[in-house]
This record gives structure tokens, sequence and C-alpha cells, in this order.
């Protein structure tokens, strides 16, 4: 199967509507990022007992788009299956992309935007995983660089090794990721099973997108798409990837519950408020068991339009999940001191309170309106698109 690409024309007026839309997304989330630096980061729904909020969740959850798109593009050079070839390069495209946008949102969160520069270079502590990761991040964006390059230029060997370096690079990037709350002494971070959990969220939600990407850039510019090949990658890949994290996450939260010390954090957190309907309704049953049944359907796994839907919920399932790693374990009260008394405390006790502000919306917005710009962008000046995608099975 040969797989040719092309850049799209980018002359329509839906293209351009699309374009300045985004743009001014990106506007409304540098003013407004803007404000918080001038005036501080108070005029956000962040406090002391929850310096995280919607700004990291975005990044957590970028970062998990990038390394998952990076392994499935990865996938085409390693073991030469032509099924993944044509969305390789806008995979790796938008891997690079997605890591933009999750250092943006990281960016976008500081009260002092200056230091993130220089402090994690000139500083580093190799027993901190936010001094390890700024560098796992860097390395992250010149192996998409490399390998995109590797693709344009149709090297066989080199884009074979390339590919097998940005697989491993990139899960061993959302690995440090996930390890920046994994060995955070906290009973709802805590956990040596938060790593691979982030990894296999990356996973599916990396493969749900391609599908995305894939239809919709197949019906935007008309260009032929094999139906095979979006049932292939839905009924073989992504509800592997998709059970695999439903697996991981749900025997996190068994574990948690089941230790003594924990237990009452993990009730908390399966049953404890807004958190946990977030849990239940939007990441295990929408977000994993809905797509699940779906795609495992023969009617509806080999219909395309309910194959689009269930990577949609995927998504959405995974961003869910993102939030809830960051926020139910900072509105939980810390155990700092096990076994003793506190008697007193210059932090709010009890259950903290948390809403997303309109400032932080529109920050989150503006770097989704950065990202996106970009990637039409890229669409209209690199041949990126497959001039049409068939699959070989």
């Amino acid at each position: 199967m040969e797989v040719k690409f092309a850049r799209i024309e980018g002359r329509s007026t839906p293209f351009y509507l699309a374009m300045i839309l985004l743009a001014v997304l990106g506007l409304a989330g540098v003013f407004s990022t803007y404000l918080m630096h001038e005036h501080g980061i108070y005029l956000s729904g962040l406090t002391n007992r929850v310096p995280w909020g919607l700004q990291i969740a975005m990044a957590i959850f970028y970062i998990g788009l990038s390394a998952g798109s990076l392994v499935v593009s990865g996938l085409y050079g390693i073991f030469g299956k032509m099924e993944y070839k044509p969305f390789a390069r806008i995979a790796a495209y938008l891997a690079m992309l997605f890591l933009i946008a999750g250092l943006l949102s990281i960016l976008t969160d500081q009260g002092r935007i200056d230091r993130v520069f220089v402090e994690p270079f000139t500083y580093f502590n190799v027993q901190s995983m936010f001094s390890i990761n700024p560098s796992l991040y860097s390395g992250h964006i010149l192996i998409c660089v490399i390998y995109l390059w590797a693709l344009f230029k149709e090297k066989g060997r080199l884009t074979k090794i390339v590919s097998l370096t940005v697989c491993l690079w990139a899960i061993g990037t959302h690995t440090g990721t996930g390890a920046i709350f994994a060995f955070v002494p906290r009973e709802l971070y805590n956990s040596p099973l938060l790593p691979p959990s982030f990894v296999a969220a990356a996973l599916s939600s990396g493969a749900a997108l391609m599908i995305l990407v894939i239809v919709a850039l197949s019906r935007a510019t008309r260009r032929p798409l094999d139906n095979e090949l979006i049932i292939w990658l839905g009924r073989r890949l992504l509800v592997v990837f998709l059970l695999c994290a439903l697996y991981v996450m749900l025997i996190e939260n068994a574990h948690r519950v089941y230790l003594v010390e924990s237990r009452e954090a993990g009730l908390f957190f399966l049953f404890g408020g807004f958190h946990s309907v977030l849990f239940w309704g939007g990441l295990i049953i929408l977000g994993s068991i809905v797509p699940a049944i779906l795609l495992f359907i023969r009617r509806t796994g080999t219909s395309i339009p309910w194959i689009v839907f269930a990577s949609s919920l995927v998504v959405f399932g995974v961003l869910c999940e993102r939030f809830l790693i960051v926020v139910p374990g900072l509105i939980h009260p810390p155990n700092l001191f096990p076994g003793m008394e506190v008697t007193g405390t210059v932090l709010e006790e009890g259950i903290a309170q948390y809403s997303i502000s309109l400032l932080e919306l529109l920050q989150a917005l503006g770097v989704a309106g950065i990202i996106g710009f970009a990637f039409l962008l890229g669409l209209k000046v690199l041949p990126l698109a497959p001039t049409e995608a068939r699959s070989s099975v």
C-alpha cells in the first residue's frame, strides 16, 4: 500500500474562519494570563490549599495526548505496519504540539513566569521529579522534530531507529509526569500504579484522537478514507488500550481502599462529592464502559459514526481522569504526620473548596486556540495529510 502525503489548500471560507476563531481564543488566553501575572493568581480559583487546578489538569492531559500520539505514530516505523502510515506524520506533528500545549498550560499557571525558563535547568535535583521532567519534555520535542524529518525524507532505516526511540521516550516522559504525583506522600497521590495508569490512559486517548483527526480531516478535505482502517484502529487498537487503562485504574483504587492508612481518602475519592460523580459517571461509565461496549458490538464497532462517538467518549473520559488526578488529592486534607495529633496549623483544615474561574477557563481555551491554529497552519504548509487512507488488512 503506497501512501502519498500533500498539503491542504486552506483557501476556503470555513478554513479562514476557523483560523480567526482560534486566533481570538489564543489572544483571550494571553490576556487572561497577563491579568493574573500583573494582579496575582488570586484572580483564579486557586488557593494555598489548592495550588493546582484546571491548567495543571490540562497540562497532563496534553502531555498524555502527546505521548499516546507519538507511540501510535511510532508503531509504523517499528513494525512496518502500513495501517499506521496514513496518520504517522500527523500523529508526530500533533505529539509535538500537544507537548508544547502542556508546557504552555504549566507556564500560564505560574505566578512567576520568568523563572520557568531558568530555574529548572540551573538548579538540577536528581531527587525531584519537578527537576527531571523539564529535561524529558525538551528531549521529547527534539525527538519529535527528528522523527518528523525522517518521515518526510522516507528514510526507512532511520525511521525505524527513531521510531523505537520516540516510543520509549514518550513512555518515559509520561511515566515521569505520573511520577510527579505518584512520589508525593499524600493519600490520593502516592501510588506505584499511577505512572503506568498515566501511560495506559495516554495510549487510549492517543489512539482515540487519531481516529477523530483522520476522520475529520478526510471529511473536511474530501479525501478518500477506507472505513476498514478506522474499524481496525477502533476494534483492535483503541479497545485494547482502553481496557488496559480501565484495569490499571480499578486496581489502583482498589489498592487505595484496601490499605488502612489510605482507606478514608480512597472512600472520599470514590464517594465523597462532585468529583465522585465525575469519576463514576464521566470516567468509568461514559469514558470507559460505554465506548468499550460500542467497540465490541459488531453493529456499532463497524460503524464509522459510532466509532467516532466512542473515540470522543474516550477522550472525554481521559480528560475527566486528568482532572480527578489533580484536584481531589489537593482538596482532601493531607495526613502530613501519621500517628501524631496536629494541634495547630496555618492551613485551612478539613475539605478545601475549588471552582474553576473564568480566567482559568479562558487560559485553557487560549492554549487550545494556539495549538489548533498551529495545527491548521502546519497542514497548510507541510505535507502532513495523506491524499488517501486505506487499510492493508
